[in-house]
């Protein structure tokens, strides 16, 4: 059964219910009213019936005028010998009316209203008993017909049925139609989607709804919205897929071209292992960084957050990164504060390298690359600032994404650094250290790059021995980029 009709037939449903409440109510209510108006012309019926009626000196019960009555109303007066002794209307001998109207309440010593039936027809019939001089004297009963009531009462019953089973269709039928237009949006959702899956076409969207506010507007909102990060997921996935092909093409037709070529020399050659080593180091480099990629991508970056005097470790990575400057780069300071952060050193300390040995890669000879640190009560904010290259416009969105490049066409370094993987590493690192890093660029002017971070607060920990060496490295590092630290620009 569709959505559609179990829509209407559950509000079929409760309406049927409201309206067999509705009729019940009815028909309860007018059974009321209908009744007290019996009884009212009852009581009156007895009330003016005792207006003119008295008891003589042997205790008869007489009336001294006629009384003009209502024709529906019978009202008979026994005596206590279970004689008639008076009755508002001409009564044929062999009637029913002259027996009581209620034989079980005539020894009734209260007033009372009952419902018998008098020669098989409903009577509503009120009995009082009489009393002179506190001695009970006869017997007052009056009754009046309900046929007509019944009739009306059945006649109800069935009007009610009539229109209520009429309103249901109505309602039914104006159910589906409502429900067809109202639910309409769905169906182009599920036709879409099925054209997504038939044709694996992740570019298509649903035609946005008259009404975006309401429920089925905002399902379709969502919907498009997921779809369109599905489409950059896949597209991004199809990239990193074709990169990480292309990345691995090169050094493994190195090593295999090394390999061959010993093969046919029968002899082990230096020079051709040295080059399977430096390829081997980078295809190893590469799935680390990959692997750190992965775990900053999905928040499980191991991090030993603690105090980090930032300029000091500044200072120490620019010291690291002149190898790679040389004699064609310049090296300048900015300002600098100090500064402590709360984060994992070396994670910082990759950071840095990325940015500076980005930075250094591309600009040319002579250029001038500047790093500065300040504060204020909002965090600390690094720049790295060259005079580079620069990054076209077009590219500045994509510069921390996975293998992007704006120049394809632009060589590796022999250092085999530039894999692309460099800044997407620094960009995560920066997040899982909640601050953000930016870009600012101008083709042929140069870059500047910018970090920021929070200041450590009285709850991180300070730094362990191990990371107050006096040496100027730690003891594992070296003076070429660690795995995750190679120079690389997105531009």
């Amino acid at each position: 059964m569709s959505l559609r009709a179990r829509l209407t037939l559950y509000y079929t449903i409760v309406l049927g219910a409201v309206l067999v409440l509705f009729g019940f109510a009815v028909y309860g209510l007018i059974s009321v009213v209908q009744m007290r108006q019996v009884d009212s012309a009852l009581e009156r019926a007895a009330r003016d019936l005792l207006f003119v009626a008295r008891v003589d000196d042997q205790g008869d019960i007489i009336f001294i005028q006629r009384v003009a009555f209502d024709s529906s109303v019978i009202t008979q007066v026994w005596n206590t010998d279970g004689q008639m002794v008076g009755v508002t209307q001409t009564i044929d001998p062999q009637s029913p009316f002259m027996q009581p109207l209620d034989a079980a309440a005539m020894e009734s010593e209260d007033r009372t209203f009952t419902s018998v039936a008098v020669g098989g027809i409903p009577y509503r019939v009120l009995t009082v008993p009489l009393h002179s001089n506190g001695e009970r004297v006869g017997v007052l009963q009056s009754g009046s017909s309900l046929s007509i009531f019944e009739a009306l009462r059945t006649d109800l019953v069935r009007y009610l049925i009539l229109l209520s089973g009429i309103g249901i269709l109505i309602a039914g039928g104006v159910g589906l139609v409502t429900g067809r237009r109202a639910l309409a949006p769905l169906a182009t959702v599920t036709d879409t989607a099925l054209q997504i899956t038939r044709a694996d076409d992740l570019s298509r969207r649903i035609p946005p709804p008259s009404d975006p506010e309401d429920e089925v507007g905002r399902l379709i909102t969502a919907f498009n919205d997921t779809l369109g990060r599905l489409e950059k997921l896949f597209l991004t996935q199809r990239r990193f897929v074709a990169d990480i092909g292309h990345e691995l093409r090169t050094p493994l037709t190195v090593v295999r071209g090394n390999l061959d070529l010993m093969r046919r020399m029968g002899s082990m050659d230096e020079e051709s292992m040295h080059s399977i080593e430096q390829e081997v180091v980078r295809l190893s480099r590469m799935v680390e960084d990959l692997l750190v990629l992965a775990q900053a991508e999905s928040g499980k970056l191991p991090m030993d957050r603690r105090r980090v005097e930032l300029d000091s470790l500044m200072l120490e990575t620019l010291h690291q990164v002149r190898v790679l400057a040389g004699e064609n780069v310049k090296l300048e300071i900015g300002k600098i504060d100090q500064v402590l952060v709360c984060g994992d050193r070396d994670r910082l300390r990759q950071v840095l390298l990325n940015l500076m040995a980005n930075a250094i890669k591309y600009t040319k000879p002579g250029g001038v690359v500047t790093v500065s640190l300040s504060k204020d009560e909002t965090g600390t904010k690094l720049a790295v600032k060259d005079t580079g290259l620069g990054i076209p416009a077009e590219d500045l969105p994509h510069v921390f994404e996975r293998f992007y490049r704006g120049d394809k066409s632009r060589s590796r370094s022999k250092n085999g650094a530039g894999f692309g993987l460099g800044l997407s590493i620094a960009y995560w690192i920066v997040r899982n250290h909640g601050g953000d890093i930016e870009v600012k660029s101008r083709v042929n002017r140069g870059s500047t790059f910018t970090v920021r971070l929070p200041l450590a607060d009285e709850n991180c920990p300070d730094a362990t021995s191990e990371l107050r060496l006096n040496t100027p490295f730690p003891a594992k590092e070296t003076t070429e980029p660690q795995p995750g630290a190679q120079p690389e620009r997105t531009s």
